[in-house]
């Protein structure tokens, strides 16, 4: 370890009535301390991430159209903005807190409704992310340690997909891993400033995807509690006061939106009884751990389990560096297994791997809904104890302990990125032995460490890194230059399972369940699209053929007629027709259209830029409106059509529970009213009489 890169060694504050005393490992800050190559090398990292996550950013269009729509109506509308709403006439909002809607919604309200003013807040926020990481590792590992983590990072494949669409991911991501940062600084000198700093963001973390951003509480809790400085009783009054800042940075919305009446504000989608709290604790809580979500699918896969992190589809998003941050936390806690309770090396391996093990067993043990792009959020912790691990590892590489766990920390990563490459045998054939043998060849120089010279050693070293993110790069660049649209997206290029979709034989496409939606979807959907045909991706076909009935083909409401763009995962083009009749009079109504599902309402609305009612919510399944609300809504002429879905059986008839609302609207539209046909989409004009 080179002199240059190091720090004088901070002293701690006094324990519990003793002297100060020094810091085994030194903190590697102060900016006058840096090796001369490390602030280009970090502004080099940062600017090839932004490449990374910003080229070509366009073609993916809407992306996930469900939350295109709502920062159309947040871009549009204040109290939209505020609430999360999926249209601006505040029908019923996401199935989110609206955190992660506002960037986007602001920077389209300066630059306009489009894919870049939606997209580029989530490839900055990747940026940030990645520069978080370099900061956090920084803090205690030297210049190339931290470089390194933070390229793990950004070529993580969910990663480089997630900081390229707009799900709330990665809003959640960035805030979860500045809390890491910060939570590290508070460790080092027990400073209530930066702890109440980490608590914040994990709160705000919880208005971006509710109850995920609550796993690392636990970890971050203990790992202040075990090693920061200071007697035990100042620690738990610091915790206290972290916790009251954790409450209230993510209970104010849910207040606020608690103390205003339901009939002044949207239906809290994803709920069965307009509540934030039902919301948080079921749909998107329990529920997902043990598969009762009311109104929800269910896990599709059904592949939960110790393996799912390594499966066919999730591990080629995420698990690159995974076997390797595993090895290199063990042997990094042995290495400093003697070290003093406040050693920040040993609370930075704790907080990660903590994160990283609580994480990941949640995940795998997930029974309801579980889509393989919630990996991302292992992707920081992985990223960071490869760096922290590494470098405390490099600075006892001339110890046989050290040297074996480098080496096989290599070897298990280059065997791991040759199965990983396997799985996409159509891809880049040769990439897979190339990475296998350069890795093997590093790991091979490491082990023998102690009989190298340092040149050499240095290059069996590089060697073994190149190798390392040579595979997850690969699948990140064939990530960045595929559009992606759809509820489920997912990275790289197609898989080969065994098993097909959902563990049932066959092939993983980038469509459907347990794949993700990719394909030549891009931008804006192009009028005169025909609906009812779909677009062929990968095997899959989005929108739907033509249907039966208004919303709900062989249920209640079956009519004549049908057709549609979108579904239950996907928004689909609507034809130029259906476009010019929605807008026809739209001035007169409060919602141009209704429609059966979020995506199939988010279609029509980001097409004509008019409110469109997502009836019964994403999976149609929600109890908004009622039949009677509906009834009294078309009664005042407050909604102009009705759109038939046609999608042959429909959302609520395949969900596992939850209202069927939807249905019986369906049912009262079909009975009442006759259906005419724009461009191929069934339209019930109500505001006919």
């Amino acid at each position: 370890m080179s002199s240059t890169s190091q720090a004088a060694p901070p002293r701690t504050p006094r324990g519990r009535g003793g002297p100060p005393r020094r810091l085994p490992h030194r903190l590697w800050r102060g900016s006058g301390r840096d090796p001369a190559w490390a602030r280009p090398a970090l502004a080099a990292l940062l600017a090839a991430t932004a490449v990374l996550y910003l080229w070509g950013l366009g073609a993916s269009g809407w992306a996930n159209a469900f939350y295109s729509a709502a920062v159309q109506a947040a871009a549009t509308s204040w109290k939209a903005f505020f609430f999360g709403s999926s249209d601006a006439a505040g029908a019923i909002t996401v199935d989110k807190p609206p955190a992660a809607l506002w960037p986007m919604a602001l920077t389209a309200r300066v630059f306009g409704v489009n894919p870049w003013s939606i997209l580029v807040p989530q490839a900055l926020m990747g940026v940030a992310a990645v520069a978080a990481v370099h900061a956090a590792v920084r803090r205690h590992a030297p210049a190339w340690a931290a470089l390194l983590a933070g390229a793990a990072l950004a070529v993580t494949p969910v990663a480089a997909l997630m900081f390229r669409y707009n799900n709330p991911d990665a809003l959640l991501v960035l805030l979860l891993t500045v809390a890491a940062y910060a939570l590290l600084r508070a460790q080092e000198t027990a400073s209530t400033r930066w702890l109440l700093l980490a608590a914040a963001c994990t709160g705000t973390g919880f208005l971006a995807k509710m109850l995920q951003a609550f796993l690392v509480v636990p970890v971050f809790a203990a790992v202040y509690l075990a090693a920061a400085p200071g007697p035990v009783r100042r620690r738990l009054a610091q915790l206290a006061a972290a916790g009251g800042v954790l409450l209230a940075s993510a209970g104010w919305w849910v207040a606020a939106v608690a103390a205003v009446p339901a009939s002044h504000r949207p239906y809290i989608g994803g709920s069965q009884h307009d509540s934030v709290l039902e919301l948080a604790l079921g749909y998107n809580g329990l529920g997902r751990l043990n598969g009762e979500e009311t109104g929800g699918l269910g896990n599709l896969n059904q592949d939960a389990g110790w393996g799912r992190m390594f499966g066919p589809v999730i591990g080629g998003q995420v698990s690159w560096l995974l076997p390797a941050a595993l090895v290199l936390l063990a042997a990094g806690l042995a290495a400093v297994r003697r070290a003093p309770r406040t050693d920040p090396a040993r609370a930075a391996l704790a907080l990660w791997g903590g994160w990283l093990l609580l994480t990941a067993a949640v995940f795998s043990s997930m029974q309801g809904i579980f889509h393989e792009y919630y990996t991302v959020a292992l992707a920081p912790a992985i990223a960071a104890l490869t760096g922290t691990g590494a470098a405390l590892l490099w600075e006892r590489r001339r110890g046989p302990g050290a040297a074996a766990a480098l080496a096989s920390a290599a070897a298990v990563t280059a065997l791991w990125a040759y199965v990983l490459l396997g799985r996409s045998p159509d891809w880049h054939p040769w990439l897979a032995p190339a990475v296998a043998a350069a890795g093997l060849a590093g790991a091979a120089g490491l082990a023998a460490a102690r009989a190298l010279r340092p040149r050499v050693l240095g290059g069996a070293a590089a060697l073994a890194v190149l190798a390392g993110l040579a595979g997850p790069a690969g699948y990140a660049a064939e990530t960045a230059r595929t559009p992606h649209t759809g509820a489920i997206v997912t990275a790289g290029p197609a898989v080969s399972t065994g098993a097909g979709p959902g563990g049932r034989g066959g092939r993983t496409g980038r469509g459907g369940p347990g794949g993700g939606n990719r394909g030549p979807a891009a931008g804006p959907p192009p009028m005169g699209a025909a609906p009812g045909t779909g677009r062929q991706r990968d095997g899959q076909r989005t929108g739907q053929g033509p249907g039966q009935g208004p919303g709900w083909g062989g249920g209640p409401g079956r009519a004549p007629g049908g057709g549609g763009p979108g579904g239950l995962l996907d928004a689909g083009a609507p034809s130029a027709a259906a476009v010019s009749a929605l807008k026809r009079d739209a001035g007169s109504y409060t919602w141009a259209a209704a429609a059966v599902g979020s995506n199939t309402a988010a279609g029509y609305q980001l097409a004509t830029g008019l409110p469109v009612m997502a009836v019964g919510g994403f999976n149609g399944t929600d109890p908004a409106p009622t039949l009677a609300g509906f009834q009294s809504l078309v009664r005042q002429g407050r909604i102009h059509y009705f759109i038939g879905t046609g999608r042959g059986g429909g959302p609520a008839m395949r969900a596992r529970s939850g209202s069927d609302a939807a249905q019986r609207i369906s049912a009262w539209v079909a009975a009442n009213y006759t259906p005419t046909t724009a461009g191929g989409t069934v339209l019930y004009d109500l505001g006919g009489g």
